[in-house]
């Protein structure tokens, strides 16, 4: 299991340069050296690698992390906003959610990557760029991966929308809540919590 920060480079030697190309999206995923300021992720097989968010795009990540402090260190769980990749159980694809919410002992696939059958919730926010992806193959990717909850922000919607996604089984997220961004929205277990989500309201048609 090694992760694609480990390699430095992939400049081609006469040692390297004879020797096949990776043959699946993961096997290039793990060959790739770090890549400051780009996001990469295998979506349906395809691997995407795309600028990181702007800084409105982060600060509502962060907002949400500061509204779940308290529940969080409550509970002991750790919380994480961008720059952490998550391994989707099963094919083993890995995806960077723009906040996650995990167990202090969520077990790992290699030394990097949070396995997503051990996540709380993850949290996506929409952007021009993303609208696809977000909501429309996400849920269905952690939804097979286990991921217990989704909360997809949707600031680029008209009006903008928070939607909580719940209840996974065979690959769907059974269960769906969406509001008009502004009201209060219930995440249900495990994280039981009331998400005022006004607190989202200054970034709109900033991202």
């Amino acid at each position: 299991m090694t992760s694609r920060r480990s390699h430095a480079h992939l400049r081609p030697s006469p040692e390297t340069s004879s020797q096949p190309l990776p043959g699946t999206a993961r096997e290039l995923f793990d060959a790739l050296p770090q890549l400051p300021g780009l996001r990469t992720e295998i979506i349906d097989g395809r691997l995407i690698v795309s600028p990181v968010g702007t800084p409105e795009h982060s600060w509502l990540a962060m907002l949400l992390a500061y509204e779940l402090h308290p529940l969080i260190m409550r509970n002991g769980w750790r919380s994480y906003t961008g720059n952490v990749d998550v391994c989707i159980d099963g094919p083993r694809d890995p995806v960077e959610p723009d906040f996650v919410l995990a167990q202090v002992d969520c077990p790992r696939w290699g030394a990097r990557e949070l396995l997503s059958s051990g996540l709380l919730m993850v949290a996506e926010i929409v952007s021009p760029g993303s609208v696809i992806d977000d909501r429309d193959r996400k849920p269905d990717i952690y939804a097979s991966g286990g991921v217990p909850v989704m909360l997809l922000i949707d600031p680029v919607a008209t009006p903008a929308t928070v939607t909580v996604l719940s209840d996974p089984k065979e690959g769907a997220y059974r269960t769906s809540t969406r509001v008009e961004m502004g009201s209060h929205l219930h995440i249900p277990e495990p994280v039981d919590f009331t998400l005022d989500t006004s607190i989202f309201a200054t970034a709109q048609g900033t991202l």
